[in-house]
């Protein structure tokens, strides 16, 4: 197979995986207008799937029969159990890496603000949850603008944090031939306060982004009874950038501000970009949760020195941390869209090699004491 047989093979796969994605996002949306417009978000990947199809048979080469990647299977898993919602930033920045992918080469280049489009609407319906009105909604489809963050990447980091950073502190004392009780009450003491650290953090920053937020929003409150026709003006900006007309646009806006208690719900989301009904989530539930993720990973390296002591325990430890760092790696490429080995194996060589670092240094730190 050439060069290009083997992109249009490549691009074919990519536009069928978003399409299938896309079409268990329509299946799992509860909103019917967000799981309509992601039935028509599948249908142009489909389309795009098949014009690569067709340039694959004129280059000589067959189309295969379509099996969905374990990406694609995992998140449309998560998506049935966490919500859609959760997904959505990833979708979008895969929507734009395809865009920068399609960018170099000449016969897409008509599908690269389609891409860019997909990954702007994406973001700006993780930003809004949902709750923008029905027609807006519908006329934003047409122009996809947007905006956005990923709890799952920040789970899947704040795991690694905790399994690397105590592996390389496990590793490190293990190598100064401290005792066996002395390594696992280092490694539970970095587990904790890692942990401790990492909740504390968590919370002081959602707290503050909290109280930032009821401030913004009090002040808008504040210039919806004192300047209505500002507001208006704001709204109505915000929606000709989206790509309303003027007229549409100022229309929208005038019948939102007729109700002061829905024009302070839209302004929150759609100009300070906050969710009135959550102010940016629980300061206890991002602590509990960062503190647990951080915990899960953490444990891993120590868990040998339960069972077993001495160089095998070294050895166990390395083994486990090594799989957790792959499972890690693998997890990445929920955002990144590359190769599960070559991301997973990248993860576990950084590991292991900062592992084998601190082990080093502890050994020369302990003969040096011994001495």
């Amino acid at each position: 197979m050439n060069q290009d047989s083997k992109r249009y093979l490549e691009n074919w796969y990519d536009e069928k995986n978003s399409a299938a994605l896309y079409t268990k996002l329509a299946e799992h949306e509860q909103d019917s207008r967000l799981s309509e417009v992601y039935r028509r978000l599948a249908a142009t990947e489909e389309t795009h799937a098949e014009g690569w199809a067709k340039k694959l048979q004129q280059a000589g080469g067959s189309v295969p029969t379509f099996t969905p990647t374990w990406r694609t299977r995992t998140l449309a898993w998560l998506a049935s159990k966490f919500g859609v919602e959760a997904v959505l930033p990833t979708l979008a920045a895969t929507e734009k890496a395809n865009s920068n992918g399609y960018a170099s080469q000449p016969d897409a280049a008509a599908l690269v603000p389609v891409e860019r489009s997909h990954a702007m609407l994406l973001q700006q319906m993780s930003k809004t949850s949902g709750g923008v009105a029905g027609d807006v909604l519908a006329k934003m489809e047409g122009r996809h603008r947007s905006a956005g963050g990923n709890a799952l990447r920040a789970a899947v980091l704040g795991a690694s944090d905790g399994l690397v950073s105590n592996f390389n502190l496990v590793m490190g004392v293990a190598g100064a031939s401290l005792s066996n009780s002395g390594i696992l009450l280092t490694g539970f003491a970095g587990l904790l306060a890692g942990a401790i650290s990492m909740a504390l953090g968590e919370w002081i920053s959602v707290q503050s982004s909290r109280e930032l937020y009821e401030r913004q929003i009090a002040t808008e409150k504040e210039e919806i009874a004192t300047a209505p026709e500002e507001e208006i003006e704001e709204l109505a900006l915000i929606y000709q950038a989206r790509g309303l007309d003027e007229t549409s646009a100022r229309s929208i806006a005038q019948a939102l501000m007729a109700n002061p208690e829905t024009a302070l719900d839209t302004l929150a989301r759609d100009e300070l970009g906050i969710n009135p009904e959550d102010l940016g989530g629980s300061a206890w539930e991002a602590a509990i949760t960062s503190f647990l993720l951080f915990a899960a990973g953490a444990i891993i390296p120590i868990i040998p020195y339960l069972f077993s002591e001495g160089m095998f325990a070294v050895i166990v430890s390395a083994a486990l941390s090594a799989v957790g760092l792959f499972v890690i790696g693998a997890a990445i490429t929920l955002f990144t869209g590359k190769p599960v080995f070559s991301s997973g194996m990248r993860q576990v060589l950084f590991g292991l090699a900062a592992a084998a670092v601190t082990y080093l240094i502890g050994h020369l730190i302990g003969v040096n004491i011994a001495g």
